[in-house]
């Protein structure tokens, strides 16, 4: 088990703990069974997005404290240099920048996000959390489902979508970069 990967469980299982919630509780919120939801929390799997921001949300708490221990301190605005993004990797091979992992209360999760190329005609894994989306191609070509639907979206395509549909997408051909941002709701900073 990698240091970032046990670091992040400990401060799960503690907060769960601390906050009096069952591993049954967490259990449902992910759809897992006890058993899947404690080799989550154990740290013997890397988290998904979806693992993280779900995981967030229930305990009460920004995903950047789950990640590195924070808070967010920053409340009027907040620069991040090109390259300087708070990195994850998260699913095989996907890089996810936060790109305002410093600001406190967010209404949105912007991210910059590095897919390498898959292999042709590999199939989507699909995911779903609350609230919606945005995905903006800033280079090469993203194969992306919603639910049965797919569709090839190339540089300056972009989707919006309701992320509680399971979606997903690889890149086709050649690595990809896009913008993704996750969009809360106006009310107590929740997703929609």
């Amino acid at each position: 088990m990698n240091e970032q990967i046990r670091d992040v469980s400990l401060r799960i299982r503690s907060l769960r703990e601390d906050m009096g919630i069952s591993v049954a509780e967490m259990a449902g919120i992910h759809g897992l069974s006890e058993t899947e939801y404690l080799v989550q929390e154990g740290g013997e799997r890397d988290f998904t997005f979806t693992f993280l921001y779900l995981t967030a949300q229930k305990l009460g708490v920004d995903m950047t404290d789950l990640i590195t221990g924070r808070t967010p301190t920053l409340t009027k605005y907040t620069v991040v240099r090109k390259g300087r993004g708070l990195s994850m990797e998260r699913r095989t091979g996907f890089t996810y920048h936060n790109l305002a992992h410093r600001f406190l209360h967010r209404t949105a999760e912007p991210f910059l996000v590095e897919v390498p190329a898959s292999e042709p005609h590999c199939t989507i894994a699909l995911r779903s959390h609350n609230g919606q989306e945005f995905d903006y191609v800033l280079e090469g070509t993203l194969r992306f489902q919603i639910g049965e639907t797919e569709t090839v979206l190339r540089e300056g395509d972009s989707v919006y979508y309701d992320s509680g549909v399971p979606h997903g997408m690889v890149a086709e051909g050649s690595d990809c970069t896009f913008l993704a941002m996750v969009l809360r709701d106006g009310d107590g900073g929740k997703m929609v």
